[in-house]
């Protein structure tokens, strides 16, 4: 009898052991293990009922205890007064265009002291629109670019002293007008894996924000993470970069759009590697429609509709190499359609391949040309694209070979209605 009993407590562990393995195994980006851990935001029927950044909040951290999991955003318009932070695992899924996040309004005021490196804390002039849980970001006249932004959630504010979770990163002085806004990325996925955000709309309101530059910020916003698929989102109307992405492994954007932002449309940067935007649109920005930033390597950018943006169409830039781009249609953009930026030998991006894109009608702001090759870039193939100009922009050439670059193939493409190959002397 205790032998038998033996037996079946071994069964029991191992059929135990079997089916926590499953259970747990990494979910991968669409994998959903997580149908058993849905929590519903959103309306009387949900989970968590509220239609803010709080309540998606709480779903997402309650998530988190649980090890993954699917926050699912019911119809409606949410409030944002902060980023909305995805953790390891987990996908936040809206119910398409019905779902809003839309940003508050903006609010600034200048520090009374200098807020040094690695500081929780401003003393600040005005505190009145601010409040716990609020997304801010910290910067002065000398750094207010780049990475030298801090940004961080508010966790008290006393008197005029704000205190919040993110070290500052510079020393940022008062007499430099050192300055704390509620700017904030709208979705954050930082030092995370494995997430999944779809189906829901951004609305930026960025007439009444601060600016927030695409390293420290976007409408979604991922940094230092891999594996993450973004899928149907739409940016609109956002302060800054529609989608950025830094420091990233295997990032997929796909049928997402970015539009009327005051920055780029799409940020890959920073030592992003094996990134794709597919079937994705960007039109009306301030910036470029795509900007590859430093590193971004081994991508596809494919299916893509860039338009009406104020500079480049797509810019190319600081080792930018190893990159894929077909089947796009990139046209009336505000300066080139395709950039090589200025870059030494070691640092242009080379080793980008262009198959069957359309480029037409750029050069809206300015001369311009379908593709302009600058800096020391070389070994780039331009293959069966159709470059043309019809008399909208000025087009004026198919592609400028700029003075330093070298081992340009261009074959096959179809060309009309401007120069087709241009050698700057």
């Amino acid at each position: 009898m205790k032998k038998k009993s033996n037996a079946v407590l071994i069964l029991t562990l191992i059929f135990m052991t079997i089916s926590t393995c499953i259970y747990c195994q990494n979910i991968g980006l669409v994998d959903v293990r997580q149908s058993e851990q849905i929590i519903t935001v959103g309306g009387t029927d949900a989970d968590v009922q509220g239609f803010t950044s709080e309540a998606v909040q709480i779903a997402l951290d309650a998530v988190r205890t649980r090890g993954g999991g699917i926050v699912k955003l019911n119809p409606g318009i949410y409030k944002t007064i902060a980023p909305i932070r995805i953790p390891d695992n987990t996908s936040l899924i809206g119910s398409g265009k019905t779902t809003i996040l839309k940003k508050c309004d903006g609010f600034k005021t200048s520090f009374i002291i200098d807020a040094d490196w690695g500081m929780l804390k401003a003393v600040v002039k005005d505190v009145s629109g601010f409040r716990k849980g609020m997304g801010i970001e910290l910067y002065d006249d000398k750094h207010n670019q780049g990475w030298d932004v801090t940004t961080a959630v508010i966790t008290d504010i006393k008197d005029n002293v704000i205190y919040f979770d993110n070290n500052t990163v510079c020393d940022y002085q008062s007499s430099l007008n050192g300055t704390i806004t509620n700017s904030y990325s709208i979705i954050e996925a930082v030092g995370v894996e494995n997430v999944k955000i779809a189906d829901l709309v951004i609305e930026g309101n960025k007439n009444t924000n601060d600016y927030i530059n695409g390293c420290r910020g976007g409408g979604v916003y991922i940094h230092k993470s891999k594996n993450c698929l973004v899928e149907n989102v739409k940016v609109n109307e956002f302060n800054g970069d529609s989608f950025s992405w830094q420091i990233t492994e295997n990032i997929t954007v796909k049928g997402c759009e970015a539009s009327n932002g005051n920055g780029l449309g799409f940020h890959p940067g920073t030592g992003s590697d094996h990134s794709i935007i597919d079937n994705s649109n960007s039109h009306n920005n301030k910036g470029d429609g795509i900007f590859l930033c430093w590193r971004v390597q081994n991508g596809i950018f494919r299916n893509n509709t860039i338009y009406a943006n104020g500079n480049n169409g797509i810019s190319i830039g600081h080792k930018d190499t190893d990159n894929i781009f077909e089947n796009n249609h990139i046209y009336e953009n505000g300066h080139q359609g395709v950039l090589f930026r200025d870059e030494s030998e070691q640092n242009s991006g080379h080793r980008n391949t262009f198959t069957n894109n359309i480029i037409e009608n750029n050069g809206v702001s300015q001369e311009s040309a379908g593709f302009y090759i600058g800096g020391e870039t070389h070994d780039i193939k331009i293959i069966r694209n159709t470059i043309r100009s019809t008399g909208k922009g000025n087009q004026s050439t198919a592609i400028i070979l700029g003075k330093r670059s070298s081992a340009i193939t261009a074959t096959d493409n179809k060309i009309s209605g401007s120069k087709e190959i241009v050698q700057e002397k």
